[in-house]
């Protein structure tokens, strides 16, 4: 299988690393590696890279998030979803619309949050659901967070049924809870998915048992080429020569030059993607991550 990217629809009550796992061995990949980790308990987009793809995945864990959500009201638990025990309940107040409408309005725009103590940050190299199960508690900074989008889809009886689109960073768990205190009762993720990952919005996702039936049959399942995330980057055309360069790593500078600032794509003198370069305006470029092509890795970037 070629190196590149799934967007596995993740099942609910596997974890990220266990569904990665998965798709790596069914697509006998020598490594994999996951962009922005779902709860076993939530579903939908979970970009996996394999191979090469993996040294792009930093680029896609900047990115924005959709969800859909349901926090059930009267009830928080440890963990802030389902699976954590009860520790609080509250008298549910009675909810119009416009009350809902203004508690979200709240929430939307430039924020801060502060993480759950169940989640993978680490503390002095710990993640933070350890110590949580061994019932330590530590403090956290809030971090800062954006809601771009954040609406109501429905409420039946003491749940709430919403959307949003969120930057990176954002706990929905931690958003439900407020969202809950923001009503006047509490509330814990009663159900979570995940629609997407840009820049993915518009892609199909694919399921562990169309992944498996294709491998059967024989076919090659749809992977997304690595380069496919990276289109809002400006283009750079290597030469032989210059190809050669950059792969030892050192710097070219372009014959035509080139404007762009920051980061770029580097395409090979066959037009075959070939790593992130990073540019400085004045036509020259360094390598900055490139991918192992032609069988020999690359030497190591200072």
């Amino acid at each position: 299988m070629p190196s590149g990217i799934v967007l596995l629809d993740k099942p609910e009550g596997l974890s990220s690393n266990g569904a990665l796992q998965r798709v790596r061995r069914l697509l006998k990949a020598s490594k994999a590696g996951h962009a922005g980790s779902l709860d076993p308990l939530a579903t939908g987009m979970l970009p996996i890279c394999l191979d090469e793809a993996t040294k792009i995945a930093g680029e896609i864990l900047s990115s924005r998030k959709r969800y859909r959500f349901t926090i059930g009201l009267g009830v928080r638990t440890a963990t802030g979803d389902r699976e954590g025990e009860v520790i609080e309940r509250s008298a549910v107040p009675e909810l119009p619309p416009a009350r809902i409408e203004a508690a979200l309005g709240r929430f939307r725009g430039p924020g801060r949050q502060i993480p759950p103590m169940y989640s993978a940050l680490k503390r002095d190299g710990r993640p933070l659901y350890e110590l949580a199960r061994s019932g330590v508690v530590v403090e956290r900074q809030a971090r800062p967070i954006e809601i771009f989008e954040l609406r109501l889809l429905g409420c039946r009886g003491e749940s709430l049924d919403l959307e949003t689109h969120c930057s990176k960073g954002t706990y929905v768990r931690t958003l439900a809870e407020d969202i809950a205190r923001e009503l006047g009762t509490c509330g814990y993720l009663t159900m979570l998915r995940r629609l997407c990952v840009e820049p993915f919005d518009e892609e199909p996702m694919q399921t562990l048992e169309s992944l498996t039936l294709a491998c059967k049959r024989g076919e090659t399942p749809r992977i997304l080429p690595a380069d496919w995330p990276l289109e809002h980057l400006p283009a750079v055309r290597l030469e032989a020569e210059q190809a050669e360069r950059i792969r030892h790593g050192q710097p070219v500078a372009l014959a035509a030059g080139t404007g762009a600032t920051g980061k770029v794509r580097l395409y090979g003198p066959e037009g075959g993607f070939f790593g992130i370069g990073e540019a400085d305006g004045r036509g020259n470029v360094r390598p900055k991550r490139l991918f192992n092509v032609g069988g020999a890795e690359p030497e190591p970037i200072a």
